[in-house]
């Protein structure tokens, strides 16, 4: 892909994200910032997702940017995944994603294939966790109270473990170039969080954990818009383009990153669950920040480790994965 291919993909992508109108104004600060670090030291990408924040670059714009049926598809793969990363699509992301399947030359079977698989990931990230209680809503400007049980202690060894294991698999999946990959990272980071609650007493829903995510400054939307962004710059994105991206990247792609944002957020966890939940929403996010440093110096030195496991994984295995928790 050249630049102007890359740039009106990435473009389709951010539009995506903007397509429901209900972003709070953090994930919306977050996208911006997003939008600025994927665009750095790549003037025509950035002017490209600039026209898109300021409103001033059109769908059919980009779109007419893209003149290769491969380029098209991975543009309605990459928007069909964005709208999802957050749950169940609502009207106005569904008409955004009717207006590119109107555009597409595909056959309908091509598109419906792809979102068979990318919906059975999706709802990965939407089905009730097991005996989770009743959830409660998070305060205005609070950390997410969550169900009232006691704490208990925790093997803090075996919680280091699984956060260890869960941060090398979604670094794996970040290597991968298929769009089922990037979609597994956020169900099996809501699974963490729900473990490591687990183990210190607490059951959660998928409510409250994805509360605790936002209070942590861990947008959904953001987040898989990112690791789609840096996988097209990486030029990993490659399945539908010939073929060239159809192994496994390397470190030079600065991909592997979901490996330091899965360990922060397990960190962050053991933190706020072994502390009884007393952190307010700015502690939350200055301890998650705090985290990410470590967290990506560790990256490097597991690296071996998350190239060798992205090695062993295919769409079956990372759904059984998924399902059933990683041990």
């Amino acid at each position: 892909m050249n630049t102007e291919s890359t740039a009106a993909v990435l473009s389709i992508a951010l539009m995506a994200a903007y397509a429901d109108g209900a972003q709070a104004d953090a994930e919306r600060q977050s996208l911006r910032d997003l939008a600025e670090s994927l665009g750095q030291g790549q003037p025509e990408l950035a002017r490209a997702l600039q026209g898109v924040l300021l409103r001033r670059t059109t769908l059919d714009q980009a779109w007419a940017a893209l003149r290769d049926a491969g380029e098209r598809e991975l543009a309605y793969e990459m928007a069909v995944c964005v709208c999802d990363a957050d749950g169940a699509r609502t009207p106005s992301e569904q008409a955004f994603l009717d207006q590119l399947r109107a555009r597409l030359d595909a056959p309908a079977e091509v598109t419906a294939r792809f979102e068979r698989e990318e919906s059975a990931l999706a709802a990965e990230a939407l089905r009730p966790l097991p005996a989770a209680a009743a959830g409660a809503a998070a305060a205005a400007g609070a950390a997410p109270a969550g169900p009232t049980v006691a704490a208990t202690p925790a093997d803090a060894a075996a919680v280091d473990r699984s956060i260890l294991r869960h941060a090398i698999l979604c670094g794996a999946l970040e290597l991968l170039p298929q769009s089922w990959a990037s979609m597994a990272i956020i169900p099996l980071q809501i699974k963490l969080v729900y473990g490591v609650g687990q183990a210190h007493g607490y059951s959660l829903d998928q409510g409250h954990i994805k509360e605790f995510l936002a209070a942590a400054g861990v947008g959904l939307t953001a987040q898989t818009l990112e690791q789609y962004g840096r996988k097209l710059i990486g030029g990993l994105l490659g399945r539908k383009l010939g073929g060239t991206g159809a192994r496994v990247g390397s470190a030079a792609t600065g991909v592997a990153m979901s490996f330091a944002t899965t360990y922060a957020l397990g960190q962050l966890a053991q933190r706020y669950y072994a502390g009884g939940r007393t952190m307010n929403t700015t502690v939350l996010r200055e301890t998650f920040q705090g985290l990410l440093g470590p967290a990506r110096d560790l990256q490097t030195r597991y690296l071996p480790q998350i190239r060798e496991q992205a090695a062993t994984l295919d769409a079956g295995r990372v759904m059984d994965l998924v399902r059933q928790g990683v041990r």
